[in-house]
């Protein structure tokens, strides 16, 4: 009796013949996104079209040309409109108000204050006052002083842009028969200022002039110029203004000298 092994009667095993290995990309499957691959195409085909740089036959770069242009200024609009600006319904007021004629009132006899008010209320607002007397005081509290004079006559028709003077003295003082003209130095010579106020002889000469001037009573300093008359001069009236100094001697109005 003969032994056979179990496997005696199978056909011989052979091994399975293996597949040629190809690439490894090949051997495995590479899933790429729709929206990728469109990104990715996109940004190659904007990089050829504009942003790449151009090459030559040769493979080197084609060279860039610039070429410089001059902005030209923008030439400014024309103007069509008038060139004299439109005056607006206010200042067309305001021009028709000025050109306005009116009756001038009789201030004469009032408070210089009342005066000042009632010239205003006819549209008057252009106004001035100053000393009948000639003393060349300041109005200062307008209620004190009453209105002598006018320098345009009552009833007659002005422009309401006139300016309006008013001849003044303090109430308790009686009115000048026609205001007294301060003194003038006429032709480089010295005036008369004797009687006048030392204010008014000040105002008279130069504004570089050097004057003195002393008491001639008391020897009291001479503060309120206004208020005090002048008694003597040097240089006399009549002599020439050549720069020289000049000296007063004053006492006060209601004093002799």
């Amino acid at each position: 009796m003969s032994y056979q092994h179990p496997d005696w009667g199978q056909q011989p095993f052979a091994p399975e013949p293996s597949k040629p290995a190809g690439p490894k990309w090949a051997q495995k499957r590479i899933v790429i996104p729709v929206g990728v691959g469109l990104f990715v195409a996109g940004i190659v085909v904007g990089a050829a079209g504009s942003g790449g740089t151009e090459t030559t036959t040769s493979g080197k770069p084609a060279p860039i040309v610039t070429k410089t242009v001059t902005a030209q200024p923008e030439k400014p609009a024309e103007d069509k409109a008038d060139d004299k600006p439109a005056k607006t319904e206010k200042s067309k007021q305001a021009a028709e108000e000025k050109q306005e004629q009116r009756k001038v009132p009789d201030f004469v006899g009032m408070g210089l204050q009342s005066a000042q008010d009632a010239a205003q209320a006819k549209g008057f607002y252009s106004l001035k006052s100053h000393d009948s007397t000639g003393r060349d005081r300041f109005q200062a509290l307008d209620r004190n002083w009453k209105v002598c004079s006018q320098n345009v006559q009552a009833g007659k028709t002005a422009p309401t842009d006139t300016t309006l003077d008013f001849g003044a003295v303090k109430l308790k003082e009686a009115c000048p028969a026609s205001d007294a003209k301060a003194p003038e130095a006429v032709g480089g010579k010295m005036p008369d200022f004797v009687g006048e106020s030392v204010k008014a002889a000040r105002g008279a000469l130069d504004s570089g002039t050097s004057i003195t001037v002393t008491d001639a009573a008391e020897g009291r300093m001479v503060l309120v110029e206004s208020n005090w008359k002048v008694c003597t001069q040097s240089p006399p009236p009549g002599a020439g203004l050549k720069g020289q100094p000049v000296e007063f001697t004053a006492v006060k109005f209601d004093e002799s000298c």
